[in-house]
């Protein structure tokens, strides 16, 4: 059985499970899922000598499971949490693991419509793609146009592996054992020709000045895929996604580019909770009408996804807060952030603070103009930072807005 650990706001889960991987051994994997029945199941490959949990995997995985994917991540054999000897594996293997992974989410959930790769686990989906019949589409991420790229890694050792059959190299400062046989494999693989095979779509995330693989290698699988395939920049990302921002983006606009091929969810079905995705937005927020629900709206806030709804009685669905408690939990939030911030620079003992916004007995649900915010904190704190903390709460910035009122401006967007 696996072990799940929950977000009890959005009842979103991370399940830790085992599946036998191509060589018999147990491989350890995470199934991200969102609250609701998932749009789809997506599977995704890490890069060469990573893990399930390196951070742009982790991001990745959970920025799509807020847009309804469910993603199935692993640590290939002898990676990670996985048992096997990582000296015995080749790309080959990694490919076959693949195709494990899909059966274990055929049998036990779903079977991938999604395959994700990212560096050399992006050269893996392409191999392992004709090989899952289910899959509608296919994501690349920094990911080199032959397998043999990876060669330049232990470039050093490649006469020591010949002579000698293997040889141990330093991989992302940790001791890995390469052996002939792995060099032969990569180079026998031919990414490019099963790519101009498949006939799936393809997306192509690449950074211009990634330089672990270089963005031709991008240039080279686009022009080798047949349509639909598209290409998206990274900008100014880093090889491995190393900040949350990059691996987000790259989330959203995976879950945009799949809502064309993989099937949405028709109106009053239970998947109509997990929101279609939302064009990132930064520096505010987008709200989008959806089509799966008669009130319900798609938002994009700082790039974060979430649904606001009204509730049944009102015409919609409650497939998220209304937005005037929103509003409400928007106040009780930045509160405790700025009680903490304050507290901290302080160096108080303020172990747990909890806000509670409510609107004012009888106060018109939809237009109310009283609200009432009752503050609990918990820690080592006499009277007077007691108080000061409650001052300091009606000081956070959406206090300020709310209390002061706001001047908006409202005008059509050009062409609109």
């Amino acid at each position: 059985m696996g072990e799940t650990m929950t977000r009890a706001a959005t009842k979103e889960t991370t399940t830790r499970t085992t599946f036998t991987g191509a060589q018999g051994d147990s491989l350890a994997a995470a199934l991200d899922s969102p609250a609701a029945r998932p749009r789809a199941f997506a599977l995704f490959a890490h890069c060469f000598s990573c893990s399930k949990d390196i951070k742009a995997a982790r991001e990745i995985a959970r920025a799509l499971r807020g847009c309804g994917y469910a993603v199935l991540r692993f640590d290939f054999t002898g990676l990670g949490a996985s048992e096997g000897d990582f000296a015995n594996t080749n790309f080959s293997s990694n490919v076959d693991d693949l195709v494990k992974a899909a059966d274990y989410l055929r049998a036990e959930h779903e079977a991938p419509s999604l395959l994700i790769g990212h560096s050399l686990g992006g050269a893996a989906v392409i191999g392992a793609a004709a090989r899952i019949p289910e899959t509608k589409g296919i994501v690349t991420i920094g990911a080199p146009s032959e397998a043999a790229h990876v060669a330049h890694q232990f470039a050093e050792r490649r006469d020591d592996i010949e002579k000698n059959g293997e040889a141990t190299v330093q991989l992302a400062g940790r001791p890995f054992t390469i052996k002939k046989q792995f060099i032969d494999d990569i180079e026998g693989a031919k990414v490019k020709d099963a790519l101009g095979k498949l006939r799936k779509p393809l997306l192509i995330l690449h950074a211009p000045f990634d330089e672990t693989v270089g963005v031709d290698n991008a240039t080279e699988l686009f022009v080798a895929a047949k349509h639909p395939k598209s290409f998206v920049s990274l900008d100014t990302a880093d090889h491995l996604l190393s900040d949350p921002k990059d691996a987000r983006y790259a989330a959203e606009t995976i879950a945009a580019w799949a809502s064309r091929f993989v099937d949405a969810p028709a109106a009053g079905d239970e998947a109509a909770s997990a929101a279609p995705a939302v064009q990132p937005f930064e520096g505010g927020a987008r709200a989008v009408s959806r089509s799966d629900a008669p009130l319900a709206v798609g938002l994009s806030v700082d790039g974060h996804q979430m649904t606001i709804d009204a509730g049944a009685a009102d015409g919609g669905s409650d497939l998220g807060p209304n937005p005037t408690r929103t509003v409400e939990a928007a106040l009780a939030a930045c509160a405790v952030m700025t009680m903490r911030m304050y507290a901290r620079r302080k160096k108080w003992d303020l172990r747990r603070a909890t806000v509670e916004v409510v609107r004012a007995a009888d106060a018109d649900a939809h237009v109310s103009t009283s609200l009432v915010k009752t503050v609990r904190l918990e820690g080592d704190l006499d009277h007077d930072q007691r108080a000061r903390l409650l001052e300091i709460a009606d000081k956070c910035p959406v206090h300020r807005m709310l209390s002061s009122g706001v001047e908006i401006a409202s005008s059509l967007a050009r062409g609109a």
